[in-house]
């Protein structure tokens, strides 16, 4: 997708050089212990709680070890052979630090300029936030194991860029539309909370039982895709021969359904909090195909 006009007057933090590598939560068991906790985490959190707990669950639990880069132990400093890249503040150098920067800073201020017309007065641009295995957002701390994720109380969307190279190699989703779905799927979720959308599924899961709430869960990540779609179709003139099988290659490999294959063997669909391949895939390509927001209504479709 051709998106290197990038604005530098957005809202960018780099908390990058600040520390190191991941953890681990060692062997088998953990995923079910964690499971239980996504209706508490959900009702302190919201939507981004859950986001971190899946990506803790799947990458860490069922007994799977040795996945590469994310479930290194370490302490928190900077990794070995690694230089601290600190930029001086402004957006311009935090986006140009390397590649994958520029390429997040790219996508986000195109989606920045496509809400900013799609929701007029309601929209407020939210901002984004760099850092290398370790980070502070208003959720709590920030892991290079939690892959990017969104933080609705202090509006932030929060990345390691390490994790396009996770994305790349480890689920074989390569190619920038399937990084600027990332984005633009994060970013969905601060249109959720713009939208009051989030409050209200927070709500209605503290009243819900563990698998009414994960329902619930679903809905809100399908929402999220189909937004990342619409931001997609609202640029439809920047697409590439490509850009779509790239989105939905990696709309499959993050899956629910795909994940838990990979990492317990087995599927467990009550368990589901971000829907499976073939229904992030789907509602990824309604966005698309019909570039409208209320084309979204996940909550009203039966899914």
């Amino acid at each position: 997708m051709r998106l290197d006009d990038f604005d530098p007057n957005i809202n960018v933090e780099d908390q990058r050089g600040q520390g190191g590598g991941g953890f681990n939560l060692g062997g088998g068991g953990g995923g079910g212990l964690l499971l239980g906790l996504l209706p508490l985490v959900f009702s302190r959190f919201g939507c981004a709680g859950v986001a971190v707990l899946l990506a803790v669950m799947f990458f860490f639990g069922g007994g799977i070890s040795n996945l590469g880069s994310l479930t290194q132990s370490s302490a928190p400093t900077a990794q070995i052979g690694q230089q601290p890249r600190v930029s001086d503040g402004t957006a311009a150098s935090a986006c140009t630090t390397d590649a994958s920067a520029r390429a997040a800073c790219n996508a986000f201020s195109s989606a920045d300029k496509t809400w900013a017309k799609l929701l007029g007065s309601n929209f407020r641009q939210p901002k984004l936030v760099f850092y290398g295995g370790q980070g502070q957002s208003g959720c709590g701390a920030a892991q290079s194991a939690m892959g990017p994720f969104y933080c609705p109380s202090d509006q932030g969307i929060y990345l390691d860029t390490s994790f396009f190279a996770e994305l790349a190699d480890r689920f074989g989703a390569k190619g920038d539309f399937a990084q600027d779905y990332v984005i633009a799927h994060e970013f969905g979720h601060h249109i959720q909370n713009l939208l009051g959308t989030s409050d209200k599924v927070q709500s209605a899961m503290q009243r819900s039982s563990r698998t009414e709430g994960n329902a619930l869960s679903v809905k809100l990540e399908l929402q999220a895709d189909c937004y990342a779609g619409v931001w997609a179709a609202q640029n439809r003139d920047r697409m590439e021969p490509g850009d779509l099988e790239e989105g939905l290659t990696a709309a499959q490999a993050i899956g629910d359904d795909t994940l838990q294959r990979e990492s317990q063997g087995r599927v467990v669909p009550d368990s589901f909090t971000h829907g499976s391949s073939a229904q992030r895939q789907a509602w990824l390509k309604r966005g698309i195909d019909s570039g409208d927001p209320r084309q979204c209504d996940t909550f009203n479709a039966g899914v």
